[in-house]
Order: structure tokens, then C-alpha cells, then sequence
């Protein structure tokens, strides 16, 4: 079946290079073109472009799909060509005249759009519960170890003293900065496209604003050139935030296996969660970070191909729009896959205590002996020309106490400033109103 078919056959051949894996990707959309659907007959219903008992046939039949959906009985059949068809046909085979009436005033350009933005409603929220979720687990090892020092590096040369309480509180205030790219993404999902039809609205009196309220979008993509001009850009600023997500996982990641390798020997992970080599009976791999480096690596890549797909597109509709899906839909299951084995690894993370007592890292401490003498009165650059001549002459000896006061130092993480940093990103969200809103509108 297809949306637009006019009594004519296409070439088998035709069909299968512009289907592609729409039948498999719009499994993703399912839930949410049923969700449309029903704001969508119960706006036709409202103006009159719907009989009560059309609506009352409908609705039921409608619920007991997205039942199906959600129990995993349900597919697209091979024939039909995308998720919007296959629910049509459902409804036609089941209540006849009445299944062909949805789509009055819809088009299957604004019907994707709206099926679309609701699926990055709902991916946006799952993502932003598991960056949640680590996010916690960072400022509980963080001040867990607050204590344990650490060698910070520069050029790869050891530098000054850090802690692991600085390490891990660094990564959770990154994604507390994560969360503001994500809540753009989410603002440009959260507008209605609903009823822009082809893009040029249609002649039915639509009450755009009715389906709104439904669906949970706190507001509309006014303008319906602009609302099918949104195709591609709610994937461009969705992708934009994944890849701030994927570019904080992938330092740390990096920082992982470094701090895994037996030349540092920082942190070490339960052997369970390691993988070995096939011909050296000692490695511990840390093969799971090394996956996460190398998918946030490709998940930061797409940003530029979306801008590929589709730059230099005039406005309306363009069928390269399709691919877009392809795209994305991989790369949301990929990053809150990378997410989920973040957290769980992290909360299993061992760290080594007394690193800095060996003599190869005396040298981290010549700033602080820099500051002491500053602080007894010497002038900075007699203190720096002193403490390097005992450095060249093997003569430098360091005491190892550290003694860091300001804010975000070592001796005062900030936990709790960055715990609220994340508080005010996240109450700019409307999760609960939009999770309100889709629930009734299913229920």
C-alpha cells in the first residue's frame, strides 16, 4: 500500500531503491504516528471534518495498535511502504470507509515531521535521564575520592597535582554544560507541524493549535513553509547536542584507557569487565572504553553529514529528506548505548591511593613550592629561578602536602554549585508536562 497511489504499478526495482529501510526505521515512529493520528481525528472530529462515530470507531482501534506496538506485535508488511501507510491500511481493513477518512488534511510530509519531533521528544528525554543518571554517579565517585591525588598532565608531562575528585567532578559539570545544547534540540522539536500539510497548509479549517495541546508541543512552527522547512533542522540541532554529549565521553574515555595502562596503573576495573588478549595471558583490555571513544568519535561526525544531506535544498519538500533517518535513528540508540556503559563501569571504578608517593612524581610539586616561597615574601621570578635551579642540580625535594582552597580546587570541589548548575538546566525542560500530555492522549 502506499499513501499515493494512483492505480498505477512502479518497477520492483523503482520501489526498493526509494523504500531503502524505511519499513525497518519507521518501527522507531510507530508509537508516535498513532499519537498523531489520534490528536489529528480528534481535531477533524472538533471542526467537523469527522462524524462522532467515525471518531468512536476510530480511537479504540488506534489504542489497541499502540497496544500492539508496545507489546512488540507489530511490523510493517512487506508491500507496504512506511509506517504511515501501514497504520492506515490497518484501520481500513478494520473499520473500511472510516479508516480512509484520517487523512484528510494531512500530508505524509507534515505527518513524518509530527512523527518525528514526538520520537526526538521522547529520545531527548531518555537521553537526558541517563546523562541524569551518570551524572550522579560522577559527583558520588568524585567526592568519594576526593581525598586520593591524581598527576595532572600538560603535553603529556606530568604537571602539577590533581585528585580524583577533580578528575570526576570535572566530567559531571561537563555534562551539567551538555544538557543546554540538548535543551535546544529540544525547544526546536517541541513545535507542532501538524496541519502545514505539503508545506503550504491546506484549505480545511485546522485547528493547529487543538493538536498541539494533544500531542504536548508548547507551541507551534507557525509559518508552514518554515514548519516543513524543520525537516533537517530538529536533526541538526539534535545532533549538534549529541555530539557536546559524545565529545565528553570521548575525553573521558581517552582518559580511561591511559589511566588503565600498566605504565600508570591509576584505576583499575573489576576483571570482569575487561577482555583479554588471545596470545598474551596478562592483558586486561579496556575494550569497552575503547568502543565508547571510538563511537562518540562517530557520533561527533554527525553533525558535518547532516549538513551534507541537506544543504543547498531550496525550500519544500526533497526526498533526500528520507535519509536523514537513517542517520539519525542509529546514532540516538548508539549514544545512550554509550551512556548506560559509562555509568555502569564508572560506579565499578577502583582507584589506586598513594600514586604520588613514588619519587617520579616530585616534580609535580615544584609550583607549590613556587607559592610557598611567593608566599614567605620572595618575588615570583626569584621563587621560579630558585626552585628550577634545585630541580637541574638534583637538589629539589618537595613537600608533598597540598593545600588548595579556592573554589573548584582540590580542596573545594564545588559539588554542590555544580549539582545546582544542573538543576538549572534541567528545569528548563517540560518532560513531565509533555510525558503528561502523550499519556492521556494514549490512555
Amino acid at each position: 500500500m502506499k499513501l499515493w497511489d494512483k492505480g498505477y504499478p512502479i518497477e520492483a526495482e523503482i520501489e526498493a531503491f526509494t523504500v531503502g529501510e524505511d519499513r525497518s526505521l519507521d518501527l522507531a515512529l510507530a508509537r508516535w504516528d498513532v499519537a498523531g493520528t489520534l490528536a489529528h481525528i480528534t481535531m477533524l472530529e472538533r471542526i467537523g471534518l469527522l462524524e462522532k462515530e467515525d471518531l468512536a470507531q476510530l480511537r479504540p482501534e488506534l489504542l489497541a495498535i499502540h497496544q500492539q506496538i508496545i507489546e512488540g506485535d507489530f511490523s510493517i508488511e512487506p508491500g507496504v511502504e512506511d509506517i504511515h501507510s501501514q497504520v492506515e491500511l490497518m484501520l481500513t481493513r478494520r473499520l473500511g470507509e472510516a479508516g480512509k477518512k484520517v487523512h484528510s488534511g494531512r500530508s505524509r510530509n507534515d505527518q513524518v515531521l509530527t512523527d518525528i519531533r514526538l520520537y526526538f521528544l521522547h529520545e531527548t528525554g531518555e537521553i537526558a535521564g541517563l546523562m541524569k543518571a551518570f551524572f550522579d554517579t560522577l559527583q558520588a565517585q568524585s567526592e568519594r575520592y576526593r581525598e586520593v591525588l591524581l598527576p595532572g598532565y600538560t603535553h603529556f608531562q606530568i604537571a602539577m597535582p590533581s585528585s580524583f575528585g577533580l578528575w570526576l567532578g570535572a566530567y559531571a559539570e561537563s555534562l551539567a554544560d551538555d544538557l543546554w545544547p540538548l535543551l535546544a534540540a529540544w525547544r526546536q522539536s517541541d513545535q507542532n507541524p501538524l496541519g502545514s500539510a505539503a508545506g503550504y497548509g491546506s484549505s480545511f479549517p485546522l485547528d493547529r493549535s487543538m493538536t498541539a495541546r494533544l500531542m504536548g508541543f508548547s507551541t507551534l512552527s507557525y509559518n508552514v513553509v518554515y514548519a516543513q522547512m524543520g525537516r533537517g533542522r530538529s536533526e541538526r540541532a539534535l545532533a549538534a547536542a549529541m555530539s557536546s554529549i559524545a565529545f565528553t565521553l570521548n575525553k573521558l574515555s581517552a582518559d580511561v584507557t591511559l589511566y588503565m595502562s600498566q605504565n600508570m596503573g591509576f584505576i583499575s576495573f573489576p576483571d570482569e569487565l575487561t577482555t583479554g588478549s588471545s596470545i598474551m595471558p596478562h592483558k586486561k583490555n579496556p575494550d569497552v572504553f575503547e568502543l565508547i571513544r571510538a563511537r562518540c568519535n562517530r557520533i561527533q561526525a554527525l553533525s558535518g553529514e547532516l549538513a551534507l544531506l541537506t544543504t543547498n535544498l531550496p525550500s519544500g519538500y526533497h526526498r533526500d529528506f528520507q535519509l536523514l533517518k537513517a542517520v539519525m535513528f542509529p546514532a540516538i540508540r548508539e549514544l545512550k548505548s554509550c551512556l548506560r556503559i559509562s555509568n555502569y563501569m564508572i560506579q565499578r571504578l577502583t582507584v589506586q591511593e598513594h600514586i604520588l608517593d613514588s619519587p617520579m612524581y616530585d616534580y609535580l610539586f615544584s609550583v607549590e613550592e613556587v607559592n610557598k616561597a611567593v608566599l614567605n615574601g620572595t618575588p615570583f621570578r626569584e621563587a621560579y629561578r630558585q626552585v628550577g635551579e634545585a630541580i637541574r642540580n638534583g637538589s629539589f625535594s618537595p613537600d608533598k602536602h597540598v593545600s588548595h582552597s579556592h573554589e573548584g580546587s582540590i580542596g573545594k570541589l564545588c559539588t554542590a554549585e555544580i549539582r545546582q548548575k544542573w538543576d538549572n538546566a534541567w528545569s528548563h525542560f517540560g518532560f513531565e508536562a509533555w510525558e503528561k500530555a502523550i499519556e492521556a492522549l494514549l490512555s
